[in-house]
């Protein structure tokens, strides 16, 4: 079978105008391969090979249509689609296959023309359709055969993106696959350094193909795909290679990304600057963006960085036979200050991100510039438990350990300073959310109730839909409810290696919404809603997550709930 890619004349010049009755082309192997090797075959059409990923790109609101052929019913079929720089709205269809020509018995093929009003007069049935700037996937284990029809449609500007289609998904495995923890931990952190460790692809560790890990560091935001990286980077120049042994800790030139370096430290480091074809390009401005693939190692320390400076790290697992990657689960982390900056100081009524290593500390401080009788601190650890103490002139107010929100309310006084230690989770590095105010309704954080478990309600369950309640406050809030199916052995230990509980829904993709509703009641003892899940498979195992978002935007999650539907009803 060949997946095409083409535009509708052409695709059908492509059916050979002989005796016999009329097919579109089978895949050839060895045409195909020919076809894979010559990528001029490809470039600007709209052919879509079978096992193979193209790139293209979209102006701004022109759609783009490409197209395959299935020619055999139950084939086994997977389309990927990357948006690189830009969210994407693309919609895979399918219709039937012109009929074959009779010719009353003569054996004459049909008009061109007349097989082209088979194909252009229906309306294809629509498969599946997505928006976002997520990788998504269309995966399916039998699909009829026929036309199938991706469109693609950019809204926003123009941008690249890649497509992959196959129709052997179970042996072409060509994305590296992830680990069960996909996190990059962050192992040691000082003023210019940061230290990473991630666990291996089992498609290099128990596969044994060839993959090699590359690093992306910027200031700005974490990518969710390396055609996202690629597309951000400005100039070829600031695609590094892997350093040479023994220089693992200086793995490339920091001068251009704000830092000072030696002249000579290029030349040190061995450092290879790639122009494509051997053209000379103007100089492009720089961008504080930088990719370094590293090899197979699964620790790498990040050196020449600004102290007291919040850096985004992603990291990539890369197939060097098929060039595609894998992205993991981005982190980041902010250096430590100078050593003369001890301390941190609270703005009232500001939220402030705090990062703690792992078995580290942290100091904050909070000096009301006017009098008050009380002093609030909102605390949101986004993962494992963190310790906190406050001092008031040095008397210890509050020692507590700290897991999800909680709000303390401690007694003011005239001109007090406060103190605030922070102590990290023995297990790994800590990230937070911490604010300080003496105006009592200066909060960013929604209320939360004492427990906010979600329960399922197990007689209430079905094959396609699950009920659920969880409790809400005597404060109006925002509750929005997302759904992601999950496979049958996932278990709470998974449950606890998901992202990190400050990622809001906005991080979540939106065909996993389920909806969103405001709530709250006078009564604290009537507080509780719940909600009816429809639209579920038989059988399947799904996660919900409920997030509530406060008046000021910041959105905490409750715990998240496995449910299973039932398989039989």
């Amino acid at each position: 079978m060949l997946l095409l890619r083409c535009p509708l004349p052409l695709l059908l010049l492509l059916l050979p105008l002989h005796s016999r009755p009329q097919k579109l082309p089978t895949r050839d192997e060895e045409l195909f391969q020919m076809q894979i090797r010559d990528k001029a075959f490809f470039h600007d059409s709209s052919v879509i090979p079978d096992g193979a990923e193209i790139s293209s790109y979209l102006f701004r609101d022109t759609p783009k249509r490409y197209f395959f052929v299935v020619e055999e019913d139950n084939t086994p079929l997977a389309v990927t689609v990357t948006p690189c720089d830009a969210p994407l709205e693309w919609k895979l269809s399918v219709q039937e296959l012109p009929e074959e020509a009779s010719g009353e018995g003569s054996g004459d093929p049909e008009p061109l023309e007349q097989q082209k009003q088979q194909i252009t007069n229906e309306e294809g049935t629509e498969l599946f359709s997505y928006k976002g700037n997520d990788v998504e996937y269309f995966v399916s284990s039998s699909s009829p055969s026929g036309l199938y029809q991706l469109d693609l449609l950019s809204t926003e500007k123009d941008t690249h993106f890649k497509v992959y289609a196959t129709t052997t998904p179970e042996s072409d495995q060509p994305y590296p696959e992830l680990p069960y923890d996909p996190r990059i931990d962050v192992t040691s952190l000082g003023r210019t350094t940061v230290t990473l460790a991630w666990k291996p692809s089992p498609t290099a560790s128990l596969l044994r193909q060839p993959i090699q890990y590359c690093i992306v560091i910027n200031k700005e935001h974490n990518f969710k795909s390396l055609c996202a990286v690629e597309a951000k980077l400005s100039s070829d120049d600031t695609f590094m290679m892997a350093p040479k042994p023994g220089l693992d800790f200086s793995p490339f030139d920091f001068a251009h990304f704000g830092f000072p370096a030696d002249n000579n430290s290029g030349k040190e480091r061995g450092f290879l600057k790639s122009s494509k074809f051997g053209r000379q390009t103007p100089p492009k401005p720089r961008v504080d963006l930088h990719r370094v693939c590293i090899g197979n190692k699964n620790i790498f320390t990040v050196s020449d960085l600004k102290p007291d400076t919040q850096y985004y790290f992603d990291m990539f697992a890369v197939n060097t036979n098929t060039n595609m990657s894998t992205a993991y689960v981005g982190t980041f982390a902010r250096t430590k200050e100078e050593a003369k900056q001890k301390t941190v100081d609270l703005k009232d009524g500001k939220v402030t991100d705090v990062f703690i290593k792992r078995k580290g500390t942290k100091f904050l401080r909070f000096a009301p510039v006017s009098s008050h009788q009380k002093v609030t601190f909102s605390v949101h650890s986004c993962l494992d438990a963190v310790q906190i103490q406050v001092r008031r002139d040095g008397k210890l107010l509050l020692s507590q350990s700290v897991e999800g929100v909680r709000q303390f309310q401690l007694r003011g006084k005239a001109k007090a300073k406060y103190l605030i230690r922070l102590k990290g989770s023995k297990k790994g590095a800590s990230m937070l959310k911490i604010l300080a105010t003496t105006r009592p309704n200066k909060q960013s954080f929604p209320s939360l109730p004492e427990d906010t478990r979600i329960k399922a309600f197990d007689k209430l369950r079905t094959c396609s839909s699950v009920t659920v309640a969880w409790l809400g406050t005597q404060e109006r809030n925002k509750f929005c409810i997302y759904k992601k199916e999950v496979d049958d052995n996932y278990n709470e230990e998974q449950k606890k290696r998901e992202q990190n509980q400050c990622l809001g829904p906005d991080t979540r993709k939106k065909s996993e919404k389920v909806l969103c509703k405001y709530f709250h009641s006078q009564n604290i003892q009537k507080a509780v809603t719940t909600e009816t899940i429809r639209g579920l498979q038989p059988g399947k195992s799904y996660l919900l997550d409920v997030y509530v978002i406060g008046h000021g935007g910041h959105s905490v999650k409750y715990q998240s709930k496995l449910v299973k539907t039932r398989k039989f009803c």
